[in-house]
């Protein structure tokens, strides 16, 4: 597997962005390693809160929350999944599988050995976080679900998905930071929007950004619908607390937060939330306000 390493140069003096790296190495799949990067803020002996990103994001989504759940107490672990931020970018789009950034999350997870662990997932931080939740129960506390779910392929995505995975594969510019700003409620800054084009410095970077879309689970006879549903399996007998904080302004997830609150036995009597003023990445709309929620969420649940 040939995959690309984005210059250091590319991740200095980002607006915002005063945190430290860390890499992990885990297997590639077909016999070599991938490097990983993350971010470890916050008492190291603390339990940690998993931020997970998806698509075309990275580590940078979470510059607004780490802050409030550090002074908090915790410890926040943040994952750039492979193909984003600053991990390894293997070349070719079939070098990306569901199956494969399952894979190399749960390498992630048992790496850094991580324990006791509050999952915070959106987007594709879902369908990658909500599976390693599902097949190792035993590592994980508690989840907040936010803009995300679990698709299996066995209902027809809304418009709103279809839309967005035509124009993902038919676009002839994947431009990044555009995306991310179109998927925000607010218009970011010049600056912003640079940042998350960082990790990619030309088009041949961008592999796994472009598939990702492509990725989603819309047929039964999907690769991933089956692995899906077992999670499901686990997800409906899931009786640690399970929290929605889905946001008032996403076409693409909405209703997403309703079949979690129905299907989990843990999401019964939450103190679920609706973050208003807020687009699909509610991260960067109320990255303080979210954080708050989740923070408030864990003193609750203990």
């Amino acid at each position: 597997m040939d995959a690309l390493r984005t210059p250091d140069e590319r991740f200095a003096d980002l607006h915002g962005f005063p945190f430290q790296p860390h890499y992990v190495e885990v297997p590639s799949g077909d016999g070599g390693t991938l490097r990983v990067h993350y971010l470890d803020e916050g008492p190291p002996d603390a339990a940690p809160v998993l931020l997970m990103h998806g698509e075309p994001s990275w580590a940078y989504l979470y510059r607004k929350m780490i802050p409030v759940l550090v002074d908090a107490g915790h410890r926040a672990v943040v994952p750039d999944l492979v193909g984003f931020g600053r991990s390894d970018k293997p070349a070719r789009r079939e070098d990306y599988t569901y199956q494969r950034h399952v894979d190399w999350m749960r390498a992630f997870l048992e790496t850094l050995d991580l324990r006791d662990t509050t999952l915070f997932c959106q987007d594709w931080g879902g369908l990658i976080g909500l599976r390693l939740a599902a097949e190792h129960p035993d590592r994980f506390a508690r989840i907040v679900a936010a803009n995300t779910g679990l698709p299996t392929g066995d209902q027809t995505p809304n418009e709103a998905f279809l839309r967005w995975q035509r124009y993902s594969q038919e676009t002839p510019e994947f431009h990044i930071g555009g995306i991310v700003n179109g998927g925000c409620a607010t218009d970011l800054p010049s600056e912003v929007i640079a940042a998350y084009d960082a990790p990619f410095p030309d088009d041949s970077y961008k592999a796994g950004a472009r598939v990702f879309p492509a990725l989603v689970p819309t047929a039964p006879d999907d690769p991933a619908a089956e692995p899906n549903r077992k999670a499901w399996e686990a997800l409906r007998s899931w009786e640690k607390p399970l929290l929605t904080a889905f946001s008032d302004s996403d076409p693409v997830t909405r209703g997403g937060d309703r079949a979690l609150q129905k299907l989990v036995p843990g999401a019964a009597g939450q103190p679920h939330t609706t973050i208003t003023g807020a687009g699909h990445f509610l991260q960067e709309d109320k990255g303080p306000e979210l954080a708050a929620v989740v923070v408030d969420f864990i003193a609750r649940s203990r």
